[in-house]
């Protein structure tokens, strides 16, 4: 049987795996349960990565990439799945990163969300932040969360993505999704773009930059709720990042902006569990009146023992509570936690 890049991603598909890698005199190789896996193939060379990659482009994409090295993008294939795509050029080989998209909305309920999930949901403004690196399940929490804005409230949601990944179904809201690059030129544009759409809600990609971060601050604080991603590892270095991507003379006026739109965070890692699959460990903050007073007077080293206090209350939870609450109950090994944890030594008391 002829191998083709259709075949290798229903490979994807069949082994339960979130990655495919190609590269040019390499084995491909797929990621399951977090670890790459060689499939049991010869190595590919030059011509034939080069015609599985560029069999499902079309004449535009073929043209970016051959100019710049570089494309994004989200294909789906018929009867196999949908998937985002990166290709690259690595030492003059040609490579690519495929990452498969659930077809299937999840639900909150599906993900095993917790109670504050439901209630950020129901924001009708402000900011919530959903973080992570890069593969912990940012994409699929707040397609969650969006899709759970969808089955309950007559809203107008805009998606700006670069590529866009899930694709929604109108339900009781009505989509509006944007691709950077095809419908809008930045992600700032299309933030900019969007308020005079009539949108309810805004769903950022990617906040990468000031003018981003600046446009969802203001779209924000003019009443629409705005969910957005960052490639953080916690609360406190989410809300570090904001305002330090912005010139020392106005992080005074973004602090104040951030501590009044800010309505959550979720930073998120997925972490191996011992019966198999992953497990995605949640770090929640809440925006209430003392965190944003912190944050306000610029004295972040304060919100971790803030998120400890009362959290039956606040519906907070920290990544410390968390891995010690999986590794009590035998979900997670206490050699993972302390591999995946940010602050081993803490957590190493804790447990």
């Amino acid at each position: 049987m002829e191998l083709t890049i259709n075949k290798l991603l229903q490979t994807v598909v069949e082994n339960r795996s979130s990655d495919l890698h190609i590269l040019t005199d390499e084995v491909p190789r797929i990621r399951i349960d977090g670890q790459l896996e060689q499939l049991d193939l010869p190595k590919l060379n030059t011509d034939t990565v080069k015609t599985f990659l560029y069999s499902i482009l079309d004449s535009n994409q073929k043209k970016i990439f051959e100019e710049t090295n570089e494309l994004d993008f989200a294909i789906y294939i018929p009867g196999v799945g949908r998937f985002r795509a990166n290709y690259y050029v690595e030492r003059k080989r040609l490579g690519a990163a495929f990452r498969i998209i659930p077809t299937e909305i999840p639900s909150l309920e599906d993900l095993n969300q917790p109670p504050i999930m439901y209630e950020f949901a129901k924001y009708e403004k402000g900011l919530i932040l959903v973080t992570g690196p890069t593969g912990s399940g940012k994409s699929t929490t707040m397609a969650a969360l969006i899709n759970e804005i969808n089955e309950n409230q007559k809203k107008h949601i805009i998606t700006i993505e670069d590529p866009i990944e899930f694709q929604h179904e109108n339900k009781r809201s009505i989509f509006s999704q944007r691709e950077v690059g095809y419908d809008t030129k930045t992600f700032a544009d299309g933030i900019k773009y969007a308020m005079r759409q009539d949108p309810d809600v805004i769903l950022i990609g990617e906040m990468r930059d000031s003018e981003t971060i600046r446009a969802a601050l203001t779209a924000a604080e003019t009443g629409h709720l705005v969910i957005g991603t960052l490639h953080t590892n916690s609360a406190v270095q989410t809300i570090n990042r904001i305002i330090n991507v912005f010139p020392e003379t106005e992080q005074e006026m973004i602090r104040t902006q951030l501590s009044m739109t800010l309505k959550g965070v979720v930073s998120q890692i997925l972490v191996p569990k011992t019966s198999g699959g992953r497990v995605a460990i949640q770090e929640i903050l809440v925006n209430t009146p003392a965190i944003a007073n912190i944050i306000r007077e610029d004295k972040l080293p304060q919100i971790k023992s803030q998120m400890e206090l009362n959290q039956a209350n606040t519906l907070m939870q920290t990544q410390k509570g968390e891995f010690v609450k999986y590794v009590q109950q035998n979900e997670i090994t206490r050699e993972t936690a302390l591999q995946f944890s940010s602050d081993k030594s803490e957590l190493s008391k804790s447990i």
